[in-house]
């Protein structure tokens, strides 16, 4: 008899079921981007205001992404041991008040507090928002969803830039564009509050009635044939201490489950977002320097990010099909490469809005299928916490590269080295990956081994009748 686990993993797919938890679970992910995206333009709105030096500037994104270091690692934690469902909608309600409190700092160091606080926030949606999502998710169709959640990322950092050029002729634009934000992002509060409980979740927690009634009802709501199906014993784990002692302990325990696994998604997922957030987080003022005007400067960091959007539509076509690993070992280095292509061709303005059009479609390929991966690599008790952390990894070594690019990295080294140098670091974690971490395609979460054996064989189809 097969368990309440993988019915729903062979669920057939049901725009008005799980549909409805990828478009939730996504605008809050749209929100992480829009938010990370508008320290870009910030940085030399903010600079300008409370007259900051180069490397003062690069706090306005430390600030942001290292709170949001410390988010994904406590809300990981915290989803894992009080549900997807009320951590799902307290971190968005965190990040709506700090950012608008943001809005109204008096002074710089006021304004950093902030955007810190709104960054524990918000950095809790990625890794409960992909744990909720893809164990809502039908495995054939997991690959392909989790690709698609990134599809929201292109259209926040879109939405930042557009906001942005459009407020820039506004007195006050930098206090607007925090503002801007809010109502959404309450909007956004009120509707998760219909989302249920994960059913893996519940099963791992041992909670019998709960994973039942959520899961009975999947089956009635996609027309899935009935079947009976068996709870397994929950997953024992040390819920003593707080906060502090349960992150620890979870942190312990990814580790504990593979050393080789937890390795790999941490080198991944820093050189990859170390590469990403550099360009994000400064290239409106590169291309201030470069001559380019504001308008000039703040548009064409807005069209890369739109360009994202293809990039999201090729990562869904290939990840099912050409496989994760393989696809994050093409995308990720030729995406470095185009920012080494772009810092020597600043001089002929075309050549370099194209080479950062290509930056912005690469990542965007990249990045999607490496979340998927990563999600996929860890059990259910482990999934939100092991994500979070290494979206915490790379959040605290990202949190400081603004800084050290605009104090250190740009002015000593130049932008052609500097980006070489990112990109260096990238294919070691490249390689790294290739040899050390399974290939997930096609396989049952919680059932992905630690070798690349054949993927299992899909399980017999679902009836389609509805």
């Amino acid at each position: 008899m097969r368990t309440g686990d993988q019915i729903v993993q062979d669920l057939p797919w049901r725009w008005n079921v799980q549909g409805k938890i990828f478009l939730i679970g996504g605008l809050g992910y749209l929100f992480d981007a829009w938010d990370v995206a508008l320290n870009g333009f910030l940085t030399p709105l903010v600079g300008t205001e409370f007259d900051l030096s180069s490397g003062q500037q690069g706090l306005v994104a430390t600030a942001n992404l290292v709170g949001m270091a410390v988010g994904a690692v406590a809300w990981g934690t915290i989803a894992d041991r009080i549900g997807r469902k009320r951590a799902f909608s307290i971190t968005l309600a965190l990040f709506a008040l700090f950012s608008a409190l943001g809005a109204l700092s008096p002074n710089i160091e006021v304004f950093l507090l902030l955007r810190f606080l709104a960054g524990i926030g918000l950095g809790g949606c990625i890794p409960v928002d992909y744990a909720i999502v893809s164990e809502f998710s039908p495995r054939r169709q997991r690959g392909r969803v989790l690709s698609a959640m990134d599809g929201w990322w292109p259209i926040g950092t879109t939405l930042a830039g557009v906001s942005a050029t459009l407020l820039v002729p506004v007195d006050g634009n930098w206090r607007w564009m925090l503002v801007l934000m809010i109502l959404p992002a309450l909007l956004l509060f009120w509707v998760r509050r219909g989302v249920p409980e994960s059913p893996l979740y519940l099963v791992r927690k041992g909670r019998e009635e709960e994973a039942r009634r959520v899961i009975d009802d999947l089956v009635r709501r996609t027309g899935a044939t009935p079947e009976p199906y068996v709870i397994p014993a929950a997953v024992q784990e040390d819920t003593r201490g707080g906060a502090l002692a349960a992150a620890v302990d979870q942190l312990r325990r990814v580790w504990a489950h593979s050393p080789k696994i937890t390795a790999v998604s941490w080198s991944v997922f820093v050189t990859v977002m170390l590469v990403y957030y550099a360009a994000l987080s400064w290239m409106p003022s590169i291309l201030r320097a470069e001559g380019f005007g504001e308008l000039a400067a703040f548009a064409s960091t807005a069209l890369m990010n739109a360009v994202g959007i293809v990039g999201v539509l090729v990562a869904v076509l290939v990840v099912d099909r050409v496989g994760r690993k393989r696809v994050i070992a093409t995308a990720g280095p030729l995406a470095a490469i185009t920012l080494v292509v772009f810092s020597v061709s600043l001089q002929v303005p075309t050549a370099a809005v194209l080479a950062l059009g290509a930056f912005g479609l690469l990542s965007l390929v990249v990045i999607p299928v490496m979340y998927a991966y990563v999600s996929e690599l860890y059990p259910t008790e482990l999934r939100a916490s092991g994500f979070g952390w290494a979206s915490s990894a790379s959040r605290a070594v990202t949190g400081f590269a603004p800084l050290l690019f605009g104090s250190v990295l740009w002015p000593v080294l130049g932008l052609p080295l500097t980006f070489t140098v990112l990109g260096v670091l990238l294919v070691a974690a490249v390689v790294f990956m290739m040899v050390a971490a399974p290939e997930t395609r096609g396989r049952e979460l919680d059932r992905i081994e630690g070798t690349d054996a054949p993927a299992a064989p899909p399980a017999p189809k679902p009836s389609q009748t509805s």
